[in-house]
Parts: C-alpha cells; structure tokens; sequence
C-alpha cells in the first residue's frame, strides 16, 4: 500500500477513519486559512477547503495518499463558524433552535501522481426546538468548542437531532462511504487487526 497521510488535526476525522479500520501512516495537519470568501456558497467552501488541506499536505508528501477535508454548518447560505466562545456558540444554537440545516462535507483526496479526487456530501439536519435551559446545559458541558456549528452529533447534542437525511458520520466529521471508496481506487484499505 502508498503511504496515506491525514491532512487534518481532527480528533473526530482521526477516529473514523480508525472505525473503518484505515490507519494513516502520517498525520500531517495543514494550515490554511478557513476565512469564506465574498459571496462563497456554504458547499463551495467546504470543498475548496478540502482541496487546499489536501493540495498544501501533498506538496510536502509528494509520493503518498493525502486526505484532506472540511465540515460546513450552514443555514440556508449562511456559513455557521466553529463557536470561540459561548456567546458565539449561544447565537449558533439559537438559529439551529426548531430548525433544519445542512452539514457539507467536503473531501479530496489527492494520489501520488498529483491527481486530485473530490466529493461533497450534503446531510440534512432537523433540530428539536431548544429552551433556554437545554442551551445552557449544552454551553456548560463545554462540547461546543471547536465544533462547526457548535454541536457535536455524537455526543449530548443528539439529544437535540429530531431527524436527520444523509450520512451521520458526515455530520460527525467525515463521510465515511465516499472516503472509504476514494481510498480503496487508490489502494489504501482496513488493516488486519
């Protein structure tokens, strides 16, 4: 098998891959600037994040798998941010509050050759409305932060999931089918334990 580096510091990306029994060889964080751009859809920048985390890994490991990846929280066009503090997680789960929203999951994978493959997964969220209380509680647990969206599905914010259309583990951090898929065409597949 290529060599497979993770282009993410994601603990959650980190431990789905593992789920699914892919172990990277390397985990190579790249750091690029997650600002949106003027006008730029919610889906449109998760995949040009995606593509620059993976293009950024794969020129400092030119002869590997790279994986690089993005999770947007959006309401309608608008780009939800990953809360710094409670004030902006409080306003994040205040819009969510009674309503759905869309989680995109942008991925590219790029191959020893240069070549780029990429994928967008869009999951459908419904949210319970939230009483003040139940926003609170959530703040004080503290499992917010560094959340797109200020919510992790996988833990006590699902709790707050009436429903949900499409891929969980996209909401968690990382479409698993696609990955798994785009991995295997490329010869990195689940280890033996």
């Amino acid at each position: 098998m290529p060599r497979f580096i993770l282009a993410s510091a994601s603990p959650r990306r980190l431990a789905l891959l593992r789920q699914i029994g892919i172990e990277p060889d390397s985990i190579e964080p790249a750091d690029v600037d997650e600002t949106p751009l003027s006008g730029e859809l919610p889906r449109l920048h998760a995949a040009r994040l995606a593509g620059d985390k993976a293009r950024k890994a794969a020129a400092l490991h030119g002869e590997s798998v790279v994986l690089g990846a993005d999770t947007v929280v959006a309401c309608g066009r608008r780009i939800l941010p990953k809360a710094s503090d409670k004030d902006e997680a409080r306003r994040c789960l205040e819009l969510l509050s009674g309503r759905g929203h869309t989680v995109y999951g942008g991925v590219c994978v790029i191959d020893p050759e240069g070549r780029a493959y990429e994928r967008l997964v869009a999951t459908k969220v419904k949210f319970k409305r939230l009483a003040a209380r139940d926003i609170e509680d959530y703040l004080a647990c503290g499992e917010w932060r560094d959340k797109a969206g200020a919510y992790a599905i996988q833990g006590r914010a699902a709790a707050f999931v009436r429903g949900i259309n499409g891929s969980y583990s996209n909401v968690v951090g990382l479409p698993l089918f696609e990955v798994a898929g785009l991995l295997a065409s490329l010869g990195i597949a689940a280890r033996s334990p």
